[in-house]
């Protein structure tokens, strides 16, 4: 027993050693490759806007006749061409709220204009307007998904879009288009390159037993003070689907120019939110870009709360919200917003996003943020629903999603700066290598790993003939 130990033991040191000697032989021969004093690192590349994993198809009709259906509690995927409508349909009841969010997607590098954007309405079988929302990339005309809403509210006093039946979604493309441009960058709708959109209808139940409908006109409105506490790392992701989960603390991010990060933040009844987000400095300073850094706070139907932004010029920049009320049931009948858009609990999202002309006068980055965010005010009872919202349990605040701990970043790597090799010497010595030798050296290392296996394999073979070796 001893002695098979033994060879398994002498075995599994030559696949170790084996095995690591042609890891650093491939990190030497990659590294060989390229010019003296160089490293290849490939430029950020955005990240594609992230869709549900369980997304449906809806495609979009030109007319109301043929319109495909929408089922609240599901998301769809459509597109968006730049002459005339899409039309998608609705079958409410008489009891329920609707809202149905539409994000459009311009394609990376699209050649925009400030005016350029999309308009959701909601509209009966008689042509009459619910709600209407618009939305553009304003005066940056930074490519970004743009996000506008529509909805059929069931309000006392109201007597418009109240009963049941068919209803009709309708999105179209606002702004001139894209300019005239020429190449294979020209991706704007009048290129004939269609927008995608994702929709995500929602309802929401009535109360169980009528309540109060004046809104409270006292709340803080004072500036809140951010957290300051050590930043923990995290990444934001590239979709409302995707959206990181974080609470109150202090969250540390990278971002490249014409990157937009997403996070989501669960809000109680009578929680207060607020946050800010601070753009680190550049490698250098060269001109000013105008709206470089935006955020934007959507409620948990996507509909914008608020939004703030800066200017940056290479130095480190910080934008806050302005302070919004608490969230409360009677909000849906403030007569404006933010305070109208704070109706419900659930995930609130904040958007960060980066103008890609900062590339321009920048370099591409990645830049570092940091988002803090606050909850003030206290948790208060749900108002009373009298069944289920679609989705299942969407304007409830249930246990959080499990967030990166304190000791992973945002590349994996420990909070010792070691990486997910731990304190393994031949790890490192890749890591040194830098990860923008990107795909050509984890190639290389499958070779030189499956040749060190299949070494190792032979040898620990020896050894079995030769008991006595």
């Amino acid at each position: 027993m001893a002695r098979r130990t033994g060879r398994r033991g002498r075995g599994a040191a030559v696949w170790r050693a084996v095995e690591r000697s042609a890891v650093v032989g491939a990190v030497l021969c990659v590294m060989s490759a390229l010019p003296t004093g160089q490293v290849a690192v490939a430029a950020p590349e955005v990240p594609s806007y992230a869709f549900a994993d369980d997304v449906r198809s809806a495609p979009a009709a030109t007319g109301t006749t043929g319109a495909a259906r929408l089922e609240p509690g599901a998301t769809y995927r459509s597109s968006l061409q730049d002459e005339g409508k899409a039309y998608y349909r609705l079958e409410l009841d008489g009891g329920s709220n609707v809202y149905v969010s539409v994000t459009a997607i311009p394609r990376a590098k699209a050649t925009l204009f400030a005016g350029d954007g999309i308009s959701v309405s909601v509209q009966d079988a008689d042509s009459t307007t619910c709600s209407s929302d618009s939305v553009t990339v304003g005066t940056a005309r930074s490519p970004q998904p743009l996000t506008a809403w529509g909805a059929r509210e069931l309000l006392p006093g109201k007597g418009l879009c109240q009963k049941a039946g068919t209803y009709y979604v309708v999105v179209e493309h606002t702004g001139t288009g894209s300019g005239s441009g020429s190449g294979e960058e020209d991706t704007g709708l009048s290129a004939g390159r269609p927008w995608d959109l994702e929709l995500a209808p929602v309802s929401e139940p009535p109360l169980a037993k009528a309540a109060a409908t004046s809104v409270p006109e006292a709340w803080d409105s004072a500036t809140p003070t951010p957290p300051g506490d050590e930043p923990v790392p995290v990444r934001g992701g590239a979709g409302f689907a995707e959206a990181a989960a974080v609470e109150q603390g202090v969250r540390s991010d990278e971002i490249v120019p014409g990157q937009t990060l997403f996070y989501k933040v669960p809000v109680d009844w009578g929680r207060q939110l607020s946050a800010t987000v601070d753009l680190g400095s550049a490698d250098k300073n060269s001109g000013y870009v105008v709206d470089a850094l935006d955020l934007t706070l959507y409620n948990p139907v996507r509909a914008s709360v608020k939004e703030t932004g800066t200017g940056y010029g290479g130095s480190q920049k910080s934008a806050s919200l302005p302070p919004v009320p608490p969230v409360r049931y009677v909000n849906r009948y403030a007569p404006t917003d933010p305070t109208k858009s704070l109706r419900f609990a659930g995930s609130y999202y904040l958007v960060v996003h980066l103008a890609a002309q900062v590339a321009e006068s920048f370099g591409e980055g990645p830049y570092g943020v940091t988002l803090r965010v606050r909850l003030g005010g206290s948790a208060q009872a749900a108002p009373g629903y009298a069944r289920q919202s679609a989705p299942r349990g969407f304007f409830d605040v249930g246990a959080p999603d499990p967030e990166p701990s304190a000791g992973v970043g945002v590349a994996g790597a420990d909070a010792s700066g070691g990486g997910t090799s731990g304190g393994d010497p031949t790890m490192q010595a890749v890591a040194v290598g830098g990860i923008g030798t990107g795909s050509a050296l984890l190639m290389v290392l499958g070779v030189w790993t499956l040749t060190a296996r299949r070494r190792a394999a032979a040898q620990m073979r020896v050894n079995a003939q030769n008991p006595t070796a």
